[in-house]
């Protein structure tokens, strides 16, 4: 069976369903084997869509999340108390930042 990298990859995953076992009731006296039905093959494929977001997320897992250097130049300027902050850069950032998320209602 193929995993679910190999799907993310464009393969298709092949899976194989098996009939529920047969349960015997208490009053039966045989123990005849419970025999099971063939095996169906189920497929799955991904339309290129699907690969094309899947190999995105693969390029966006493989970059870090946030820039290492930006961040520990910010933590070195709070340690030694040159970090300043810009109160009407902040402002407007905030607001930009809610009209982005009311377009979102």
């Amino acid at each position: 069976m193929a995993g679910i990298d190999n799907i993310r990859s464009g393969q298709t995953l092949t899976t194989t369903s098996r009939a529920p076992a047969r349960s015997e009731t208490s009053t039966s006296s045989s123990s005849a084997p419970v025999s099971q039905s063939s095996a169906k093959q189920d497929a799955v494929t991904l339309s290129q869509g699907g690969k094309a977001i899947g190999q995105m997320h693969q390029q966006m897992a493989s970059q870090p999340s946030f820039d290492t250097a930006k961040v520990a130049a910010i933590k070195e300027a709070i340690a030694n108390g040159s970090y300043t902050v810009d109160p009407e850069k902040l402002a407007d950032n905030m607001i930009k930042f809610e009209e982005e998320l009311g377009g979102l209602k």
